[in-house]
């Protein structure tokens, strides 16, 4: 059985409903240390459902958040490489798997994508986010 849809804020924005998915945006992600796109830019308010495909034979991962909190798992990651990941804001995508993120981007701002595992984030496997604010 499905989880509860957490509604944890974020600064980034909270866990989105499959219901109210408006878009849907494919991220695949590979050896090369790289996200396709590596940009996205989103409205406020709008869910987002991210389908995550690694077409690499490493296991990779996607976590959303602001740079500073990317940073702190980053660290914390290579302390604890096999760490669980179960926040909605997560997804661990092994090699030739899919994984999705449903998320509702509700705060402006600019934020960023990382695979958190050792040695990928240095690399260069970012992307950013640009939360373009709702008109008044």
């Amino acid at each position: 059985m499905k989880a509860a849809i957490s509604d944890d804020q974020h600064d980034f924005g909270r866990e989105g409903d499959p219901k109210q998915v408006r878009r849907t945006i494919q991220i695949s992600m590979d050896d090369t240390m790289r996200y396709s796109p590596d940009k996205l830019t989103v409205k406020q308010g709008e869910t987002i459902r991210l389908v995550l495909t690694n077409k690499g034979k490493l296991m990779h991962e996607l976590v959303l958040g602001s740079a500073r909190k990317l940073q702190e798992h980053a660290e914390v990651m290579k302390k604890f490489p096999d760490m669980e990941h179960d926040e909605p804001y997560m997804a661990h995508v092994p090699p030739a798997k899919q994984q999705v993120i449903n998320w509702q981007f509700n705060q402006p701002g600019e934020f960023l994508f990382g695979c958190l595992i050792p040695g990928h984030f240095e690399a260069g496997m970012v992307g950013r986010i640009t939360v373009v604010p709702s008109k008044p």
